[in-house]
């Protein structure tokens, strides 16, 4: 299925809803999540099956789910952070330990990925969708563009340009171009981050998480930074949309599934896990989002076209230069400052 013929329609009803195909009184099942994460069809299928009701909450941001959880909020079976925010809510205690004799479809997750996971025994997530962040751009715009991160400072783009308001994805994408790891804890390299970021700044038209997709494909951006997976939905679309990872290195993230320490009934939340990590769900998951799963035998299901998506499905070489985000712990006040500075800037 070509997700961008339902998603203009969906993406209001996605962004907190309820998937009315169950029964009256039955159990609820809260995911607090990504905006657009799971295919509708999915979604009614798993609360038919397990005779449930499916709510999602979204957020646009770790930090921002992060700041709700340490607020208070509660009554979540589900959560779907990045693994290096896993890594964080793990470290404070907020997530509970997950019962593989509950979850029989971890078998399929891909053990190349496992790897290089930072959950890899899966003791407390299961992944979910993965992808690096680049940049998207209009070929009619911008004609065979270099691969790399100076061309946020390309003057013919001033005003159309966008970057994720994300501080660990922008000082990260400047700490690649100025060859340093994107989790670099040194006040020297950060303080050199900034300065690339500010002059960044004063070339884009705004910081962006949710809008840049339908920007880019209206012609309102001609360059943005983003995630593969969303760049890919809207080429489905628009042949003049195309996506790159800069040759100086990206930001790689995974998705996580994991269990909150403050959900009470978790039957409900092990099924929705290992419902999506069956491979049939998996594979057809991916087509709709756009992202792709770590699941060895969902990737014989995919469509080869899909499958063909070197943004999704790097050569060796490319995928070397990807990098994780990892928690900072208390080192993170770092790159709040910074960013803080860049806001200033």
């Amino acid at each position: 299925m070509k997700r961008r013929q339902f998603l203009r329609h969906a993406t209001t009803a996605l962004a907190a809803a309820s998937f009315p195909a169950c029964s009256k009184g039955s159990k609820t099942l809260n995911v607090f999540t990504w905006a657009d994460y799971l295919h509708p069809d999915l979604a009614k299928r798993f609360e038919k099956e397990n005779d449930c009701r499916l709510v999602l909450d979204t957020f646009d941001s770790n930090e921002t789910m992060y700041s709700k959880l340490k607020a208070g909020a509660t009554g979540y079976q589900v959560l779907v952070p990045s693994s290096y925010m896993v890594k964080a809510l793990r470290r404070e205690g907020m997530l509970q330990p997950l019962d593989h004799a509950a979850l029989p479809n971890v078998r399929h997750v891909d053990a190349r990925y496992l790897a290089s996971a930072l959950d890899p025994m899966m003791e407390v997530s299961v992944p979910y969708m993965f992808a690096a962040t680049g940049l998207g751009y209009l070929r009619s715009k911008i004609d065979a563009p270099t691969p790399s991160w100076h061309l946020l400072e390309s003057p013919a783009l001033k005003g159309r340009v966008t970057l994720l308001n994300d501080m660990r994805e922008v000082l990260g994408a400047a700490l690649k171009l100025l060859g340093h790891s994107l989790n670099s804890v040194d006040p020297t390299e950060l303080a050199a981050a900034v300065k690339v970021v500010i002059g960044w700044k004063a070339n884009i038209a705004k910081f962006e998480n949710d809008q840049y997709r339908s920007g880019l494909a209206s012609g309102e951006f001609y360059l943005v930074h983003g995630y593969a997976g969303d760049i890919s939905q809207v080429m489905e679309e628009n042949d003049d949309i195309a996506f790159l990872v800069p040759e100086e290195g990206a930001a790689f993230s995974c998705d996580d599934l994991c269990i909150p320490a403050s959900a009470k009934e978790t039957d409900l939340a092990y099924a929705f896990i290992d419902f999506l990590t069956d491979p049939a769900v998996a594979a057809e998951n991916m087509e709709w989002i756009g992202y792709r799963a770590p699941n060895t035998e969902a990737e014989s299901l995919l469509s080869e076209e899909f499958h063909s998506n070197k943004a999704l499905f790097p050569d060796p070489v490319t995928f070397s230069k990807w990098e994780a985000l990892d928690d900072l712990g208390d080192d993170l006040r770092l790159y709040s400052e910074a960013w803080d500075k860049v806001k200033a800037g």
